[in-house]
């Protein structure tokens, strides 16, 4: 198993073109954040908007717009119950995420259902958090995307049907394989397995075990595909990289980092990568 590097993130994240305008850097759909976890979908639209897609929106219940307005102007909003504004959107969009804050309840199932529907071969689609459980408790058919699944432990032997003991290197690429899509599998030391090559995550610490984070992943994930779009993979490893990286560097000085706080940092890190 390869390990990530800081300069493959050097690679994929470069000097942007003076040449360019909004439309250059990409487009995401955040889907999530029901009336109880409307954090979850702000962390990863803003991890989104801060990683630097050039627009972003985000589909979501109702009761989360004004929070989402408030902390995070910059991106527009929906109500992820409102199928024909996802049927417009969708089709516009490079990278979509869906499942932060979503819930495993009816109006969730639904929602992840339609978004298979309309979701095409070219776009990324990042599936998280419960998302993936209805995924693996409805057994549903997955659509002809870019997937790339992002599970902790216990999401990934749901999905995957491997107990904590069983999840191995060669054992977690069969079941990849079996998937056809990408799999990030979150640990304390993330593995993240393309269709090429498994790679492991060196960086990273307890630091991060605090709830968001995953979120605040997807987020990053969609910001770098958006943007470095001829580096698939890359861009992939280096938004792993990245959002622990910058823990890294924020525990060297407090206890906990918080997925805000990496959300933050962003612009900077990314500036001192591109140069």
């Amino acid at each position: 198993m390869q390990k990530i590097t800081e300069a493959l993130v050097r690679q994929v994240i470069q000097p942007r073109s003076q040449e360019s305008h909004k439309g250059s850097f990409g487009r995401v759909l955040t889907i999530g954040g029901n009336q109880n976890f409307g954090g979850a979908i702000i962390m990863s639209t803003s991890a989104a908007v801060y990683s630097g897609a050039g627009l972003v929106t985000c589909a979501t219940a109702p009761q989360n717009f004004v929070s989402l307005h408030a902390r995070l102007p910059e991106a527009m909003v929906v109500d992820y119950q409102d199928q024909t504004m996802l049927a417009e959107l969708i089709p516009q969009m490079d990278v979509l995420v869906i499942g932060p804050g979503l819930g495993v309840d009816a109006t969730a199932l639904a929602i992840l259902k339609f978004v298979f529907t309309q979701v095409q071969l070219h776009q990324n689609l990042i599936i998280d958090g419960s998302a993936i459980t209805l995924v693996a408790q409805e057994r549903l058919t997955l659509p002809t995307a870019q997937i790339i699944f992002t599970p902790h432990q216990m999401e990934w032997q749901r999905l995957s049907g491997l107990a904590l003991a069983e999840q191995t290197p060669a054992k977690n690429q069969a079941a990849q394989q079996k998937l056809a899509a990408t799999v990030i599998v979150k640990s304390h030391r993330t593995e993240v397995y393309l269709p090429s090559a498994a790679w492991q995550n060196p960086v990273g610490s307890a630091a991060m075990a605090t709830g968001g984070m995953g979120d605040c992943l997807t987020g990053i994930l969609a910001g770098f595909l958006a943007q470095f779009t001829t580096q698939r993979e890359a861009a992939i490893l280096a938004a792993v990289y990245a959002h622990s990286q910058i823990s890294d560097q924020l525990a060297q000085r407090q206890y906990v980092t918080l997925p805000t706080q990496i959300i933050d940092a962003l612009p900077q890190y990314m500036a001192r990568m591109s140069r």
